[in-house]
């Protein structure tokens, strides 16, 4: 799924090179009950881009703490582009997460954060176009506050040539249904989970079924795809007026952090490489799946080790 600059009128237009990808918002740590570790959506789906082949530029910023200048080193050591990453004088961002008996989890968002505080100016924007990407992930969190939602706009105006993909990623006090209708009438591809679903339906109006749901809000708001993840069910997808649901994968769950990041990841790849609509969503099944079995939001995986699961 390439950009079109007049339009996307196929969802499916092949390209060779792998597709350039722009991931803004937040870089957090994730404060677990016995360890710290480095995530934030955009990043963990930044650097499963990354493992897929695709160059990303990640947009964000880190506080000038010691939180900070682990944050920065660790993000050098995986590769990314960090062009576009600031340094603020706002502290670090932090989440604290709580696992139950089944290892989900729940989110304490700590704010203000360095991504609060994040400018970009006109130069940045210049330098970002100038990279052609192809690609515009973005969330909930970053554009609930008065700065992140100028910036994203900002960014969303600018590169009018984008694939804007919403991974709605809802967190509590970062919600509110106005914005998550505006970041989805903006949206080309969406991204949520069942329970986000369920939420999102309350105040948008649509059908509370999934094929429902994915079938009205892609005629209302233009969406040329959407995907579910059910958990340990699979996921459903929509895309070129064909629905489909995929089965999950058993794997013995470490945490499910990062697990969406990662499907979410997985699921542009196939799109961008004009993948059939079931094997795009067998293969993001599996990268989640990988995640999910591991500890952390960016464990070591392989791309082998997707398609051979």
């Amino acid at each position: 799924m390439t950009a079109d600059c007049s339009c996307i009128s196929n969802l499916y237009i092949h390209d060779i090179a792998p597709d350039r990808v722009v991931a803004i918002g937040e870089v957090l740590w994730d404060i677990f009950p016995r360890d710290t570790r480095l995530g934030g959506a955009p990043l963990n789906f930044a650097v499963h881009a990354k493992k897929l082949g695709h160059p990303v530029y990640l947009v964000s910023a880190l506080g000038n703490d010691d939180l900070g200048r682990r944050a920065a080193a660790q993000i050098a050591a995986l590769d990314l582009d960090t062009t576009f990453l600031q340094t603020v004088s706002c502290p670090t961002g932090t989440a604290t997460v709580d696992l139950d008996a089944e290892q989900s989890t729940s989110f304490t968002i700590h704010r203000p954060a360095a991504y609060d505080a994040m400018s970009f100016t006109a130069d940045d924007l210049h330098r970002l176009k100038e990279r052609h990407p192809a690609w515009l992930y973005f969330g909930t969190l970053f554009a609930s506050s008065d700065t992140g939602h100028t910036v994203l706009n900002r960014v969303l105006d600018e590169l009018d040539c984008t694939v804007n993909f919403y991974d709605v990623n809802l967190r509590p006090a970062s919600d509110s249904p106005e914005l998550v209708k505006q970041l989805l009438e903006r949206a080309h591809v969406v991204k949520l989970n069942e329970e986000e679903l369920q939420r999102v339906k309350e105040f948008t109006g649509l059908p509370a079924s999934t094929e429902s749901f994915c079938r009205e809000g892609s005629a209302r708001y233009g969406w040329k795809a959407i995907a579910v993840t059910l958990g340990s069910r699979g996921c459903a997808l929509l895309a070129n007026n064909l629905y489909v649901e995929e089965e999950g994968l058993r794997v013995d769950v470490a945490d499910t952090v990062g697990a969406g990041d990662a499907f979410a990841a997985a699921l542009m790849h196939g799109l961008s490489s004009n993948w059939p609509l079931r094997e795009i969503g067998k293969f993001a099944n599996r990268v989640g799946a990988i995640v999910a079995s591991r500890h952390g939001a960016i464990p070591e995986w392989t791309v082998e080790e997707a398609v051979k699961l």
